[in-house]
């Protein structure tokens, strides 16, 4: 990962509230995103499921596909993304070795990030870290923590670097409150909590870097952050993250949070290419936790026609790159999760335009915000 520590940049969004300046870090993105999986055992109200539709709702739907079937898990922007296939869980295997060599060096990687679904409950997933360690890239997972008191010594034998923890309720009740209706059961959401805890414990014994993400949609969810650091270990690092679906009135309540936190801003980190941003803030005991939040960032040619083009339908902005594996066959390289029309085989993207315009926004974006720092 380049970097380009500088001072005197001031924030914007959540911390917007100091008027001090702090230190700026500008990152290049060098991430790939990959679905490693489709299952999963939560059916989230809000999932989006990478912007593929969910199989086991779809295997016999000749590419109709629908969300909300049978098994209560959605994907929320299907209806409109065009997507034209279904995924198929990775197999760590030579083409998957070669797949990744390709994208590493046409697209200069450093960094794997894996997703789902819920990935620990894919059965070879040390192999798949291992996959991506001898690619030379660094590894990095998303989960719910299903299964990772299970799986998590392997992957971190296979040289896992750290796991982010997806917490959408620190208590049962909380976490029923948004499955879907048929499995909003208290006693089945108690048992996914016990799950995640153990998961956590385990990447702690493990010495595995832990993060917890908690999505706040507006200032009523202060009780779920104020639970989450207390019930885990300062060592475990809590971000918060804003609604999409909330704008400003998420925005500002995790600023309310963390002025009722007594929390400084310490540093913020922009990643050129992409649209994600966080900062970093230093609680009175010395814990840092992150706010995150979305920049206006778009592939400058591909997103200007686009429909969704605007600041109430464009949800990501330009998030990355993600892979799938195509369950009729092949890898697929897709740019953005509501219009999954746009996904192209690897072969044919590493030599499209589509790739050089990503590679080109990066490289433009880290030139204007390192230039931007130091003006």
């Amino acid at each position: 990962m380049i970097t380009a520590r500088t001072t005197g940049g001031r924030l914007s969004g959540a911390g917007a509230r100091t008027k001090s300046a702090i230190p700026t870090v500008v990152h290049s993105d060098r991430t790939l995103r990959l679905k490693v999986i489709d299952s999963c055992g939560l059916t989230c109200t809000f999932c989006h499921n990478e912007g593929t539709p969910v199989v086991t709702d779809n295997v016999r739907a000749d590419g109709n596909y629908f969300s909300g079937g049978a098994s209560g898990r959605v994907s929320i922007y299907l209806a409109t993304n065009g997507a034209a296939f279904l995924p198929s869980a990775v197999i760590p295997d030579a083409e998957f070795a070669s797949t990744l060599a390709v994208l590493r060096d046409a697209l200069l990687l450093d960094e794997l990030h894996l997703t789902g679904g819920e990935l620990t409950l894919h059965p070879r997933l040390g192999e798949i870290v291992r996959a991506g360690t001898n690619a030379g890239l660094r590894v990095c997972v998303t989960s719910n923590g299903e299964r990772g008191a299970a799986v998590l010594e392997d992957c971190a034998q296979a040289g896992l670097d750290r796991i982010n923890f997806s917490i959408f309720g620190t208590t049962a009740e909380e976490l029923a409150e948004v499955q879907h209706s048929r499995f909003a059961n208290v006693r089945r959401a108690e048992r996914k909590l016990l799950a995640l805890k153990g998961s956590v414990s385990m990447a702690d014994r493990l010495g595995v870097r832990a993060s917890a993400n908690i999505v706040v949609p507006d200032h009523t969810h202060a009780p779920r952050v104020i639970r989450l650091l207390e019930d885990y270990s300062p060592r475990l690092s809590v971000r918060l993250l804003n609604s999409l679906d909330h704008g400003l009135e998420s925005i500002d309540a995790i600023d309310r949070i963390l002025d009722g936190l007594g929390a400084e801003p310490t540093e913020q980190h922009v990643t050129a290419g992409v649209s994600g941003s966080r900062t970093s803030y230093t609680l009175p005991d010395g814990r840092i936790v992150w706010a995150k939040r979305i920049r206006r960032v778009r592939l400058p040619v591909t997103c200007s026609g686009c429909r969704f083009n605007n600041d109430t339908d464009c949800q990501e902005g330009f998030y990355g790159v993600r892979l799938y594996r195509n369950r009729a066959g092949g890898y697929q390289v897709g740019v953005c999760i509501q219009r999954m029309d746009l996904c192209l085989p690897v072969e044919e993207f590493v030599g499209n335009d589509l790739h050089h315009e990503v590679l080109a926004l990066r490289d433009a974006e880290y030139r204007q915000l390192s230039a931007d720092q130091q003006s």
